[in-house]
């Protein structure tokens, strides 16, 4: 069973649906012992970082999304879980989990491409230049668009953990990972057959990295 965490954060009924269409058992939960019992965990989300974590905080879902991690668990974050697993955010100056060290930036709010003046948030989409090997993301071809909503992006510390940039004005992480957790800051579940493409490799995935 895959356990799709539930912390006030929407976004939830579609990853959801996504599981269905690919046959497979998931529950939309903020029981600890179901996310701890599950084989898999999906951390999704949109909204404001502070509010997140203080929802998170709240449910006590901040330390047990600590030792899924531990654990070894198979662990996907989707928008605001990609970014809410760094350290800190400029958003609301809010503390992270820290499963992965870094930070959450937000655009520059004068962005361009070429003389054209980028709108913020990034909203649409876009392709994924895969930097390194991942078994999340075999198969992406370099044509394939995911779509985004987000005016803030993942900046781990180390360049080891970026998998995958876009292009935007400037190039940001996008996917990010350490061992068994990946996170992504598109919407695989939005993102037609190619996001059901990855979400199909995390369900299979043992949570091992090649890195």
């Amino acid at each position: 069973m895959i356990a799709i965490v539930d912390y006030k954060a929407g976004n939830l009924r579609s990853v959801a649906r996504v599981l269905e269409k690919l046959d497979v058992p998931c529950r939309i939960t903020h029981d600890p012992g179901e996310i701890l019992g599950a084989e898999r965990v999906i951390f999704p989300g949109v909204g404001a970082a502070g509010q997140a974590m203080a929802d998170l905080t709240h449910l006590g879902l901040d330390r047990v999304l600590g030792r899924v991690f531990e654990k070894g668990t198979p662990f996907l974050g989707i928008c605001l879980g990609a970014q809410i697993i760094l350290d800190r955010s400029e958003e609301d100056g809010a503390k992270g989990l820290g499963l992965i060290s870094g930070e959450v930036k937000r655009f520059p709010t004068r962005l361009f491409s070429g003389t054209e003046r980028l709108k913020i948030p990034h909203m649409g989409w876009n392709r994924v230049d895969v930097m390194r090997r991942h078994p999340v993301l075999e198969g992406i071809e370099s044509e394939d668009e995911f779509y985004f909503v987000h005016a803030y992006y993942p900046m781990p510390a180390s360049r080891s953990r970026i998998i995958g940039v876009t292009e935007y004005g400037m190039g940001f992480p996008s996917v990010i990972g350490q061992a068994n957790l990946i996170a992504m800051q598109f919407h695989p579940e939005k993102s037609g057959n190619p996001g059901l493409h990855l979400i199909h490799n995390f369900c299979r995935w043992d949570g091992q990295d090649v890195e």
